[in-house]
């Protein structure tokens, strides 16, 4: 859709113009390898977001969640993250297929500040390190391991400015329930009543078996 009044940037000397140059030692900070202290971040971490882009340009970003320390370091510059049962979709592996340029963030919940690693990834559907990665008796079948290319932490202003973990600041009942955007959008010919009994209580212990 065509908008009007809009000032576009369109090369690096121009984007550089508006935001600025960044510091020195923020371009610094770049490393291609595993400190021990991003060790223990890992080791903290419940949950991370995988960047992904298709042959074509077309981009994903899934989450991935396990107990924290699910990510397995196999060495100073390569971690594998296990898959879980889902939707089977499978969005961000098909890009991985086409292209294996992967970025990914991880989070500790209550801190604010986030490591990121971006890298090179493959698909793997068997590894000795598999039996390192049950949960709750669940093997998974295939695992995403990265090459890493750069890792960096990022600070906190992003997370201050949103109030992410403020909890003053949640609100989950004002939006629409789960259940009810499934009816909406997903899910219309199966009834309210069936799907909130199906992202009720229950939902929580299907999380291994094999259920989306």
């Amino acid at each position: 859709m065509e908008r009007t009044g809009l000032v576009e940037i369109t090369s690096l000397d121009e984007l550089r113009e508006v935001v600025g140059e960044p510091l020195q030692r923020v371009l610094d900070k770049e490393r291609t390898a595993l400190h021990d202290l991003d060790r223990q971040w890992l080791a903290a971490s419940p949950f991370c977001l995988i960047a992904t882009s298709g042959a074509d340009g077309s981009c994903d970003v899934s989450p991935k969640g396990d107990p924290a320390g699910f990510t397995l370091v196999l060495d100073e510059g390569t971690i594998a993250i296990p898959e879980r049962p889902g939707n089977r979709r499978a969005d961000g592996f098909r890009n991985v297929l086409a292209n294996p340029h992967v970025g990914l963030i991880y989070f500790v919940p209550g801190r604010s500040d986030t490591l990121r690693i971006n890298g090179r990834a493959r698909l793997v559907r068997e590894a000795p390190f598999f039996d390192q990665m049950v949960v709750r008796g669940h093997r998974p079948v295939v695992a995403l391991v990265v090459e890493i290319e750069q890792i960096f932490h990022h600070c906190s202003k992003a997370f201050l400015r949103s109030g992410l973990w403020d909890s003053d600041t949640w609100n989950p009942e004002a939006l629409p329930s789960r259940a009810r955007i499934a009816k909406n959008l997903e899910r219309p010919d199966e009834s309210l009543a069936d799907l909130e009994r199906y992202y009720g209580p229950e939902y929580g212990k299907s999380l291994y078996n094999g259920n989306s």
